[in-house]
């Protein structure tokens, strides 16, 4: 049992220490060097949290974490806009950004499927990216998940809907050049689903990853096979 001689102290470190990865003697010790800062230094320390809450948004496409309403990566016009990188969360598109290997665009699920922590399809930004393959023109959709059971289960309940979804898909007058006698081909027949190649490390999330073992995963990415 921790003894602190303030109530207003132990309250403090009780609010650091319910962050991830933050143990009580970490807490202490940030909670400490806060109150050696200047009252001006720790108003503005509070204001840039207070202001990411109350103003940082979600971009409407993708997900990610956003000033606007649309990310800059959903804007730019320098991004290859048939191709789709499916993340568990922000941190993975920042990690994969860094590699400079991928110019594509990006959809952040919002976590994985994990039926032990009650995470579950509808709680993820799984039906946006069903929703945004034929009108988006999407040609191929990366699945960049952990190489954990969590990841594995949820890139197979995405091929599956991915799959289901695009094979009902009714032919639009977006198709594929066809030759003489067969059936038109729509852009949602060809969809292909491959994933980061296994150079990532069975259990590592992506952001532990180093840079070039991150970039060589995707450039070789491989065929999902479900």
């Amino acid at each position: 049992m921790n003894n602190y001689p303030s109530i207003l102290l132990s309250n403090a470190v009780d609010q650091f220490a319910s962050l991830p990865g933050i143990g009580r003697k970490t807490a202490l010790r940030l909670v400490l060097h806060l109150l050696r800062q200047s009252e001006k230094d720790v108003e503005s320390f509070t204001d840039a949290l207070k202001t990411l809450k109350q103003d940082a948004h979600y971009c409407r496409i993708c997900h990610t974490i956003s000033d606007q309403e649309v990310c800059p990566i959903c804007q730019s016009h320098k991004r290859d806009k048939h191709t789709v990188c499916v993340v568990e969360n922000v941190q993975d598109v920042m990690s994969i950004e860094n590699t400079g290997q991928y110019h594509g665009l990006y959809h952040v699920l919002g976590g994985v499927i994990s039926p032990m922590d009650g995470v579950g399809p509808s709680d993820l930004e799984i039906d946006s990216l069903v929703a945004r393959i034929e009108p988006e023109e999407i040609k191929e959709v990366i699945l960049a998940l952990p190489t954990t059971m969590e990841g594995d289960t949820t890139n197979f309940y995405i091929y599956r809907r991915l799959q289901n979804a695009h094979n009902q898909s009714p032919i639009t007058n977006n198709q594929l050049p066809i030759a003489n006698g067969q059936s038109p081909i729509t852009h949602s027949q060809v969809l292909k689903i491959s994933q980061i190649a296994r150079g990532v490390a069975i259990g590592n999330e992506l952001e532990y990853t180093d840079e070039i073992t991150l970039g060589r995963s995707i450039i070789n990415r491989i065929e999902f096979k479900g």
